[in-house]
C-alpha cells in the first residue's frame, strides 16, 4: 500500500534484535535500501529503530506523497552510516520539502534534541526550507524534568515562515538540491547561514590600550594559576597513607 500523507513520531531506540534478521532479506532490499541497524552487543535497547521507520515511510509514499517525521537532530548531520545514506536518497530522489530543528527538551520525556523532516515527492524543483528554531521557546519544569514550551506566536512564526518559503537571517534558509549536495547532504540550517564579520576602525592608540588590557588580564590569570598550583602541592604534601 502507498499513502498520500504520513505523520510519524517513531521510537528512536528499541530492542528489535529478535526480528532484526527477519527484516534483512532480499524482499526488503528496496524498502530498507540504506541498511538495517546492527544488534548492539552491550545494549540491545539502543538499536536505532527510527532509521527503519524513515525508510519504511519513504517506501510507502505515493507518487505525490507527503510526510512529517520526528528524528533525533543528530540524524541531520551524521557523516556516515545509514543516516547519511537516507539523506543522500532524499536529495538524489528529490523528495525533501524541509527540516525544522526544534528547541532542546521539547519533549519532557527525553533530553534528545529533535528535528522534523518534511518529505514531499512532488517537490522536484527544490526550494527546501531549513529552519533553526532551537532558540525559541521558554523552559519550564514538568515534574522532575525540564521542558521547553513554544508560545502560540512562536508556533505561528514557524508555520508561516516555513509555508511561505521565507529566508530569515539566522533562522531559515531556502536551498536547492544542488546546494545540499555541495554541503555533503547536510540538513542543518546553520551549515548554510552566511558568516558575517564586522570590522570596527580604531586608532593605533586604542589598539595598544586594548592589547595592554588583555595582557594585564592574562598576567593575572597566570599569577592565579601559579598560586593555585602552590596550594594544590601543599595539600598533596599533607596527605598520609593510613
Amino acid at each position: 500500500m502507498t499513502f498520500d500523507y504520513i505523520v510519524s513520531n517513531p521510537p528512536f531506540k528499541l530492542d528489535f534484535s529478535d526480528d532484526r534478521n527477519k527484516l534483512d532479506t532480499k524482499q526488503n532490499n528496496d524498502r530498507f535500501f540504506a541498511g538495517i541497524p546492527k544488534i548492539k552487543k552491550k545494549d540491545k535497547a539502543k538499536m536505532e529503530i527510527y532509521l527503519l521507520f524513515i525508510q519504511h515511510i519513504m517506501f510507502c509514499l505515493s507518487a505525490t506523497g507527503k510526510a512529517a517525521v520526528v528524528v533525533p537532530t543528530g540524524f541531520i548531520t551524521a557523516q556516515s552510516g545509514i543516516e547519511k545514506k537516507i539523506r543522500e536518497r532524499l536529495v538524489e530522489y528529490k523528495m525533501l520539502r524541509g527540516v525544522v530543528s526544534m528547541p532542546s527538551n521539547i519533549f519532557a520525556t527525553t533530553g534528545t534534541n529533535v528535528s522534523v523532516l518534511f518529505l514531499d515527492k512532488a517537490n522536484t524543483k527544490g526550494d527546501i526550507v531549513l529552519m533553526d528554531a532551537s532558540k525559541l521557546g521558554t523552559t519550564v519544569k514538568e515534574g522532575k524534568n525540564q521542558k521547553t514550551l513554544l508560545s502560540l506566536e512562536e508556533e505561528d512564526l514557524i508555520v508561516k515562515t516555513f509555508n511561505n518559503h521565507k529566508a530569515v537571517e539566522d533562522f531559515t534558509v531556502v536551498v536547492s538540491y544542488e546546494q545540499m549536495k555541495e554541503k555533503k547532504y547536510s540538513f542543518s540550517a546553520g551549515q548554510y547561514f552566511d558568516v558575517k564579520i564586522t570590522y570596527t576602525a580604531i586608532t593605533s592608540e586604542e589598539f595598544m590600550e586594548k592589547m595592554n588590557g588583555y595582557k594585564e588580564k592574562l598576567d593575572k590569570m597566570f599569577e592565579n594559576s601559579k598560586e593555585l598550583e602552590k596550594k594544590i602541592g601543599q595539600q598533596l604534601d599533607r596527605l598520609n597513607y593510613e
